[in-house]
């Protein structure tokens, strides 16, 4: 396939995943054991940008589920059940936000043993700790976070738990304190960091490029070709995440689909 005809049919596909408001919800018959939901996780997943300075799993923000599955009760309620049956876990992540982030539980746990080699590389601190924390918390511990006499309890049929051991999953960036409540942690994933940081500066530079722009909007076609200078993430992942939030919107014109700010 040549690179125009395949670049019309990225177009294409994208169009038909970001125009929420033309009823382009992915959706599949009431007899198939999937849900639009795992449905959306897998496309997002197989889409998600090629990141070359960060060693970093694939991720899905619940904002873009709700930018392709138009029923968020029904997202919900589907991601609830597939955190439950382990298929994905969910994390809250620090944008200073009411952000969530979602990755299948294979693409995490691969997270976990690139951190725990490369924790083995410098040989810092007792590593067994690590296996304790897959074995016994990742399975059993299913929600986005977790209190410090639990996670000692899960983790003690390892062995003797002791601070450096919380410290060490801390450090590796499997668990962040609570700011409000110390004694609670966030699950967290390894090696974001920098990632939520050009999420963040994505957000503002693409809300800024249609703000500048008169009554706030622009076509589809032209912006998602636009790169972002602030933001490792592609224009398509921004443009998901901004429809689902609410901040922008799609809508059908005589040339084409456009992209405008949200009023307020």
């Amino acid at each position: 396939m040549d690179k125009g005809k395949k670049r019309r049919r990225e177009d294409e596909e994208i169009e038909a995943i970001v125009d929420t408001e033309a009823n382009h919800s992915l959706s599949l018959d009431q007899n198939l054991s999937f849900s639009d939901t795992l449905v959306a996780l897998r496309m997002m997943r197989a889409q998600f940008p090629q990141i070359d300075k960060a060693a970093i799993q694939p991720f899905i923000l619940q904002s873009q589920l709700y930018s392709s599955v138009k029923d968020r009760t029904q997202v919900d309620r589907e991601l609830e059940s597939l955190r439950r049956d382990k298929v994905v876990r969910i994390f809250k992540l620090n944008t200073g936000q009411d952000d969530h982030g979602i990755m299948f539980l294979d693409d995490y746990l691969k997270q976990v043993e690139h951190v725990v080699k490369r924790m083995e590389e410098k040989k810092q601190g007792d590593l067994e700790v690590f296996k304790w924390f897959k074995v016994h918390v990742i399975e059993s511990k299913l929600e986005p976070s977790i209190g410090h006499q639990e996670l000692y309890a899960l983790l003690s049929p390892g062995g003797r738990v002791k601070d450096e051991h919380v410290s060490l999953l801390i450090n590796a960036g499997l668990l962040t304190r609570q700011l409000i409540d110390p004694n609670m942690y966030w699950f967290a994933i390894p090696n974001i960091g920098s990632i939520l940081k050009g999420l963040s500066q994505g957000r503002k530079e693409l809300l800024s490029l249609l703000n500048r722009r008169r009554y706030k909007e622009m076509m589809l076609a032209p912006l998602e070709k636009k790169r972002l200078r602030f933001s490792p993430l592609d224009m398509r992942f921004h443009l998901r995440d901004l429809i689902g939030s609410g901040h922008i919107k799609t809508a059908h014109t005589p040339t084409g689909i456009v992209v405008r700010v949200s009023k307020d």
